[in-house]
């Protein structure tokens, strides 16, 4: 089974190429994936006729108990039987519906493969979260085809009002799974159903299941997004809206109906809106005038009609319901396509303007004959079968309420019998006022499909007895009928004959009246439309967005920040409300620590009163300092090491932003403001406080560290066990913050680099400074520290650069130094990256962005992907040589005068986050500092006595 759905995978990611080589051609290869679908359905015919249910599982989520666990039982091999076959005769039909220049075509052929893949693992689904993983594709795929054609306006607001209602019953529904699988205690979709919990947790969970089926297979009152969806080209209306998304919502019923259907919440649930959505569609398919929407609102009420079948929970119904399924599938396939043919050759699906046409296409006429009597329970056809079938269900049905559905469904199947000959009419019968429309003969596999699904569902009729033993693997799950029924094409003069025929004869009288219907309808009152309701809950939310966005989000950045510290302080003293502060609590161990706390405190104070962004920035990276002496003091050299680090770098960073603004704040707050911030600050401040004293205090078990001395020894081959947690017992961890790393360094160059030519500037610039140092000769060689900087220019200062070249090559070497050190002393990847960023940032300094280039002239994304390609490359050859991902080595190996050399293979992950991180230092000085500085038309504003007087450009505000 996961074969086949690799397959599908497969097709998907090949679509694309397969339409752009082969034109619409392709969508016969396309069509092979569904039709292995049919064909595993029918290898599993035998066994599964014989009582088996074959399946297969896979562990994939083993922490959580997910697994890719599929069965496939009587039920879920008719379900494939129809996606599989109807879904490659939708995708044959596309190779002659759309034309060569369709826009989007591949992309299309790919989301349509991939629908077909994910309703095949819905139904062979036999785990409840991988059950909705499918489900929710169905959705997402469908959004995406419905709004095939981007342009239409209609079409994108069909897609989001489908998008929105189903995905709102599937969140609906993913509740109730979780509840069920709780209350169950498996997540297993057979097991949950051999022993369905009770209670009133999975009563209400039951309800929020059945949500989620509602809006998939649009019942009242969420029916109107289905006909909403015709936006769609017609193949994804055949298929989508006709055998396979809206049969998920079905699909689901019947298979929880075993185990829930004798709930009163569910057949209430499902009885009265299953009934109401019968009548609702039958009788507004009676008012269109588009062919589409008069198929839309009679698949609408026959949704309706399948949910009372197949939950109703009865040996009998169930019987009737998958044979009324399988007959929908066939005609509803034919019909949609065969309003897709008549709308390719004429342009038109309005009954008021189809004249003449019948004599151009005889074959599609019975095409649509065929299916149409089926649709209407017409003899001999498949839905005459399922028709017969369902009256004698619900004729020996013992419950009283049973008469009251055996109403609804004889007036819900005149409704059906009066709109299938409105579609018929509207489509071949001659218009006295009305002109022959335009024509052109349609493509022949668009004709001859539609003809075979006519056929089929003549065919399929004397067939139905020998299709019940594959029925009977799911009827028989229900206890059985005093008087079981059977299918036949003939039962012999009953009561339920009698009724078929009194359903096709007031049917009739409603067509051959269609005027007075027609008038009594617009007569009639308009209650108030579900799209209505729905239209108005949209706007609701769009306005309120909007207004609760203006009233939180002013662009301020202090009103910003003011309501994340209030929220997580409120969270905090929720959380910390009822637990008492630990006892004991060690304030300092000696008096350095509690001095350099009080220095932390002065610098904070300070920076809270400063008014000049410079002074403040360095008052702030006076806490971080502070912090780094915390550490130090605390026995944490690494920590200390790399806090320093980073602050330095932060220094540099503020101060490349802060040579763009002014030199003091712009605003000047008023007391209740600075009270404000002032209590706001305390608070979060206490907040963090408390939260990490309780949280300490709260510990029961061993701490995880308590092993890392021996782990990083034994483990990681190295003493220095901060870093070999970084690159060997927590890599996974460091692979993900490098490749945050990586996403910031790209966000800041494309917010700095809005232009291409920006980028191309610099790597012509790059280029010529590398041109530079390869041309070197004997008579000028090149030298080790070279530069494109003669330090002519009065902004830069000669003694800087002087010390620079002095400094520089040893703090590179430190540098190196650091990164091999760092298994065994403080350094690693990390803080070795900062301190050769820092050396360029001297280099920078020195000479500006000349000097940057000529000491390292590389594009900041080749570091940066060379770096992040090592450490995620490390973690592969891991795999490769078969060990863990990610797994570390260690080597001594003996080197003559040197000794041996202590070699772990994660020094290699540990250079590629050395590349990351000095990757990013050159992007923050390539674009913070190289790229505004070249802006020439920057100007920046300067503040004299607190006012704003002038303004100076970037070149300018650099030399003050």
């Amino acid at each position: 089974m996961l074969p086949v759905l690799a397959v599908h995978v497969i097709a998907t990611v090949l679509a694309p190429g397969v339409i752009r080589h082969l034109g619409r051609r392709g969508f016969w290869l396309l069509a092979l994936p569904s039709l292995l679908t049919a064909g595993l359905a029918v290898r599993h015919l035998p066994a599964v006729l014989d009582g088996a249910t074959p399946g297969v599982r896979y562990d994939w989520v083993p922490s959580i108990g997910l697994s890719l666990e599929f069965r496939m039982d009587a039920l879920s091999l008719l379900m494939c039987l129809v996606v599989g076959l109807v879904g490659a005769v939708v995708l044959a039909y596309c190779s002659g519906y759309f034309d060569d220049d369709e826009p989007d075509l591949g992309r299309f052929a790919a989301h349509l493969t991939a629908f077909a893949g994910a309703m095949t693992g819905l139904v062979l689904s036999d785990d409840i979260l991988l059950l909705y993983l499918f489900w929710e594709l169905t959705t997402i795929l469908s959004y995406l085809l419905v709004g095939h054609n981007a342009e239409s306006e209609d079409s994108r607001n069909a897609a989001t009002q489908a998008l929105v209602v189903t995905t709102a019953g599937g969140l609906s529904m993913l509740g109730g799974l979780v509840v069920l699988g709780q209350a169950a205690g498996t997540t297993s979709l057979s097991g949950l159903l051999a022993d369905p919990p009770t209670g009133m947790a999975a009563q209400v969970a039951i309800v929020l299941v059945l949500f989620g089926a509602i809006t998939k297979s649009a019942l009242v009152p969420f029916h109107f997004w289905l006909p909403g969806a015709m936006a769609a080209p017609t193949p994804v209306s055949a298929y989508l809206h006709a055998a396979a998304m809206v049969k998920a919502g079905v699909y689901l019923v019947a298979r929880l109906a075993p185990g829930f259907a004798q709930l009163e919440v569910w057949r209430t649930t499902v009885l009265v809106l299953g009934g109401a959505t019968m009548l609702v569609g039958g009788y507004r398919a009676l008012r269109q005038v588009d062919l589409k929407l008069i198929l839309a609102y009679g698949t609408v009420s026959q949704l309706g009609f399948l949910v009372v079948l197949v939950g109703t929970g009865s040996h009998d119904a169930a019987l009737a319901g998958l044979a009324m399924l399988v007959a929908h599938a066939v005609f509803k396939a034919g019909l949609f396509l065969s309003v897709g043919t008549i709308d390719h050759a004429t342009g038109t699906r309005d009954v008021r303007r189809l004249s003449g046409l019948a004599p151009r296409m005889p074959w599609l006429v019975a095409a649509t004959v065929l299916c149409a009597a089926s649709m209407a329970g017409l003899p001999p056809m498949m839905g005459f079968v399922g028709k017969e079938a369902v009256y004698e269900a619900f004729l020996h049905h013992p419950d009283g309420w049973a008469v009251l559905v055996l109403v609804v469904l004889v007036v819900g199947s005149v409704l059906t019998v009066a709109y299938s000959a409105r579609f018929l009419w509207g489509a071949w019968f001659d218009k006295p006022d009305v002109e022959p429309v335009s024509f052109h003969r349609p493509e022949p596999i668009t004709v001859v499909l539609p003809v075979l699904l006519g056929l089929a569902s003549l065919a399929l009729a004397p067939l139905a007895g020998r299709m019940e033993p594959l029925f009977a693997g799911y009827r028989d799950l229900f206890e059985v009928s005093e008087h079981p029924i059977h299918l036949a094409l003939w039962h012999g003069l009953g009561p339920a004959l009698y009724l078929s025929l009194l359903t096709m004869g007031l049917g009739a009288l409603l067509a051959w009246q269609r005027r007075n219907v027609a008038f009594f309808q617009g007569a009639m009152p308009h209650p108030p439309a579900a799209v209505s309701a729905y239209r108005l809950v949209m706007r609701g939310l769009d306005r309120g967005s909007i207004e609760v966005t203006g009233f939180l989000q002013r662009g301020s950045l202090p009103l910003s920040l003011g309501l994340v510290l209030v929220v997580f302080t409120g969270v905090a003293a929720v959380g910390l409300a009822g637990t008492g502060l630990p006892r004991g609590v060690l304030v300092w161990q000696e008096p350095a620590q509690g001095a350099v706390a009080l220095v932390g405190i002065v610098a904070a104070i300070a920076a809270v009163r400063s008014r000049r962004r410079l002074r403040a920035v360095v008052l702030v990276s006076v806490t971080g300092y502070v912090a780094a002496l915390v550490f130090l003091l605390h026995g944490a050299p690494d920590l200390a090491l790399t806090q320093v680090l980073a602050e330095t770098v932060s220094i540099v960073v503020f101060v490349l932003v802060l040579r763009h603004l002014s030199g003091r704040f712009n605003e000047t707050p008023s007391r209740a403001e600075r009270g404000i911030r002032v209590l706001l600050g305390v608070l979060a401040g206490t907040a963090v406080t408390l939260v990490a004293l309780v949280a300490g205090a709260a510990r029961t078990a061993d701490p995880a560290a308590e092993n890392w001395p021996l782990g990083a020894t034994t483990f990681g081959g190295g003493s220095n066990i901060v870093n070999v947690a970084l690159v060997d017992i927590r890599a996974w961890d460091t692979m993900g913050e490098i490749s945050v790393v990586l996403v910031a360094a790209t966000g800041i160059a494309s917010l700095v680099f809005r232009k291409n030519q920006r980028v191309e500037d610099n790597r012509k610039r790059l280029a010529r400074t590398r041109a530079r140092r390869a041309g070197a000769t004997p008579a000028e060689p090149g030298r080790w520290l070279p530069t494109l900087h003669a330090f002519d220019d009065d902004r830069y200062s000669l003694m800087l650069a002087v010390v620079t070249r002095i400094i520089f090559h040893t703090v590179m070497v430190w540098s190196v130094f650091l990164l091999f050190a760092g298994h065994n002393a403080p350094g690693g990847g990390f803080a070795a990256g900062l301190v050769a960023g820092l050396a360029l940032v001297v280099r920078y300094l020195a000479g500006g962005a000349d000097e940057l280039r000529a000491a390292l002239p590389f594009m900041p994304g080749a570091l940066l992907g060379t770096g992040l390609f090592l450490s995620a490359g490390f973690g592969l050859v891991s795999m490769l040589v078969g060990g863990d991902v990610l797994q570390s080595w260690t080597f001594d190996i003996p080197v003559p005068l040197l000794g041996h050399i202590h070699l772990v293979t994660s020094v290699f992950f540990d250079i590629g986050v050395y590349l990351v991180v000095i990757g990013l230092m050159l992007d923050i000085l390539r674009s913070l500092g190289d790229a505004l500085d070249r802006d020439p038309g920057r100007r920046v504003p300067f503040m004299r006595g607190g006012g704003t007087v002038g303004s100076l450009d970037s070149q300018e505000w650099s030399h003050r």
